[in-house]
């Protein structure tokens, strides 16, 4: 092959690295003015989530290798013991335990209270305003007042569930009904947001499939068994993972219904309220910063768990 031949092989292949490297730098370019102007809207929120999120965390990493106290004075580097102490102290595990044990109540039930009351609100014909008010509305009280509300419902002697049922049960005095009736509590206030991700759900499913099916002569289980529980799979995916996340760190409704207490016989002692307990009553803010991390830890795993598990079912469907 000549020199003028092979010079002219290379004009494509040199054409199309100027081309490439052209478009490279064009978007480089259009991204660095993107980010210039966009950076000034973002930059209040990037600076109190460092201020709020990241400088916390990393401080609280740091604290859990000490032997800090809540007045921050004489911090000495520990290393791992307030992680060995953590792992053998049986309160962390008891307490761990009744988060576990709220958790595995209170998602399935609000799961298909959830559905079932989307169902009703979809299907109703009259008032469907009234029922969507209705069961969203506790969702907007605060934590206290919800707490507080049960609380005296659940007061022996004067509260209404004992009187309207005509018996005489110790909600509030009971190990063995004690964290049942924070699960009651915690059912009727939260969840109205599941109900309305369900709702929403629900009127995103077309019409012509419900149309479709009853041509074909299916009934009504064999549509809500084939058509709304297919299409809502994802929906509940999400609500079973939201409700495990919010599960696990209870705090309030148990606190304040049994007036700052672990409740009877410490049956109600959430792991959230015994690291408060370690930091903010024993003063120990190393040691509590240690069980933090490993509940953030616990916490971390089931939503990645959460995300690899969707991922799979992801790449299964296609």
């Amino acid at each position: 092959m000549s020199t003028t031949s092979a010079e002219t092989a290379l004009v494509p292949a040199r054409t199309r690295d100027i081309a490439v490297a052209g478009r490279t730098d064009s978007l480089r370019d259009r991204m660095g003015r993107r980010l210039q102007h966009g950076g000034w809207f973002i930059a209040p929120f990037l600076a109190l989530f460092v201020l709020f999120v990241i400088w916390p965390v990393l401080r609280g990493v740091y604290l859990s290798f000490t032997d800090a106290n809540i007045s921050g004075v004489g911090a000495n580097f520990v290393g791992l013991d307030n992680y060995r102490e953590a792992l053998d102290d049986p309160l962390v595990w008891d307490s761990l335990g009744h988060s576990a044990y709220f958790t595995l109540l209170v998602v399935p039930c609000i799961t298909v209270l959830a559905f079932l009351m989307a169902m009703l609100a979809h299907h109703i014909e009259r008032a469907k305003w009234l029922w969507r008010l209705c069961f969203f509305a506790p969702f907007l009280l605060p934590s206290t007042v919800a707490a507080n509300l049960w609380q005296w419902l659940f007061n022996p002697g004067t509260g209404m569930v004992d009187h309207v049922l005509g018996i005489e049960t110790p909600w509030l005095t009971d190990k063995a009904y004690a964290m049942p009736a924070v699960v009651i509590c915690t059912l009727w206030w939260t969840v109205g947001f599941s109900f309305l991700l369900y709702l929403a759900a629900l009127q995103a499913i077309p019409d012509h499939l419900y149309e479709a099916a009853k041509l074909d002569g299916a009934n009504a289980w064999h549509r809500m068994l084939h058509i709304t529980l297919p299409m809502l799979r994802n929906i509940t995916g999400l609500v079973v993972a939201l409700q495990i996340l919010a599960s696990l760190q209870v705090f309030d409704q148990a606190v304040v219904m049994y007036d700052f207490q672990p409740g009877p016989e410490e049956s109600t002692r959430t792991f959230v309220q015994y690291t408060l307990e370690e930091g903010f009553t024993s003063y120990r803010v190393g040691y509590a910063s240690a069980i933090s991390i490993i509940f953030f830890v616990i916490i971390a795993s089931v939503a990645f768990a959460r995300m690899w598990l969707l991922r799979k079912r992801e790449e299964g469907a296609r």
